[in-house]
């Protein structure tokens, strides 16, 4: 059972939204570059990169039927992510989206109207530069105010965005952290002090915001191609996920993370992993897996990190699900808050494509 839809442009990323009064709501995002051999376009000019951040409500999630309604289309500059700010009730929900001409923009949903607003753009780079990730340090216990935003940027620069007094976002760190393309960036959700990064340099870098930006803490070398995705275990400390282009899924404990304790070969390289938000599911992690689809990987006796067996190779992890209904790159994907509490078993996961420029909802 899934649902289909055209999102017109190609599609690269995917979040619902964590807030408990608008859980029902995800947005996706989008990114076209203009064709050189266009009509419109100038010999020796940058190339032009659009994008829709697509907003979308959730009808019906059911083991029958599964229906959304898109409610919304905010055209920008190409969208490469988007992340939303885990607030608490008493806060409107907050997304930032990382856009393809130096900008990460802020839209606030609007409780009544139903719809984001926008509610300022952030200037962290020339206009010829990416923001290609971010990441929100409050994932793990939601505030009532703005969290601190990490950004990464194609010219290999990182970016710290802090609440001043007022509470609007200001870039407080800049800093050159890869010689080569860093395509992600990811907060220690459990020590927010900590920051880290991996890009095209085939390292992962861990940074200490106490210690400064000149040199990371530490760095990993021992990857054979790019490092893609990080994500810190919401509800496991000391855990974190890194993807890298050659099909392998790592997990790492953030206090030695030169050694990992697990890897799973998830085929087609791993462009985003997710960790299932529920504690009753922490074993599962959701896998964009590029030319070889969506999966759901488990991983056994994660909790237990000294009981993982020494050997990374040991079969400790399963696919338990694919979705390879997708004709194109397996580039977004996320999983419902709402049904991850609400209704046992299987959760509501939205999926995006790119050349196929396609969204899908199923459950997993």
């Amino acid at each position: 059972m899934h649902l289909s839809i055209d999102t017109v442009l190609p599609a690269d990323s995917v979040e619902f939204c964590p807030h408990p009064d608008a859980s029902n709501v995800f947005v996706c995002g989008t990114y076209k570059l203009q064709d050189e051999k266009s009509s419109d376009s100038i010999p020796g000019q940058i190339q032009k990169r659009t994008g829709q951040c697509l907003v979308f409500k959730v009808d019906s999630d059911s083991e029958q039927e599964i229906s959304v309604s898109k409610i919304q289309e905010i055209s920008l500059p190409a969208v490469l992510d988007l992340k939303w700010c885990h607030t608490t009730p008493s806060r409107r929900p907050l997304l930032a989206v990382a856009g393809a001409e130096g900008n990460v923009d802020l839209f606030e949903w609007e409780l009544e109207q139903k719809q984001l607003r926008h509610a300022g753009s952030l200037r962290v780079a020339p206009s010829h530069v990416l923001c290609l990730s971010l990441d929100w340090s409050n994932r793990r216990e939601p505030t009532s105010t703005t969290g601190s935003l990490v950004t990464s940027l194609s010219d290999g620069t990182l970016t710290l965005l802090e609440p001043d007094q007022t509470g609007q976002l200001v870039t407080t760190s800049a800093w050159a952290a890869h010689a080569h393309e860093p395509w992600c960036v990811a907060w220690n959700y459990y020590d927010t002090n900590v920051i880290y990064s991996g890009g095209d340099d085939l390292q992962l870098k861990v940074w200490d915001v106490r210690q400064g930006f000149e040199q990371p803490i530490i760095t990993n070398k021992r990857f054979d191609a790019g490092v893609t995705c990080i994500q810190s275990h919401p509800n496991i400390e000391h855990l974190i996920a890194v993807g890298s282009y050659d099909a392998t899924v790592r997990l790492f404990d953030s206090r030695k993370p030169l050694k990992p304790l697990s890897q799973a070969d998830v085929g087609g390289g791993a462009w985003r992993v997710k960790w299932h938000p529920s504690p009753s599911r922490c074993h599962d992690l959701l896998v964009a897996g590029m030319h070889d689809g969506f999966k759901i990987v488990s991983f056994h006796d994660i909790e237990h990190q000294t009981n993982l067996a020494s050997d990374a190779n040991a079969g400790n992890w399963e696919i338990i699900k694919k979705h390879d209904e997708h004709k194109s790159l397996a580039y977004g994907v996320d999983w419902s808050f709402r049904s991850s509490q609400d209704q046992p078993g299987e959760t509501l996961i939205a999926s995006a494509s790119f050349y196929d420029h396609a969204l899908h909802l199923w459950r997993g």
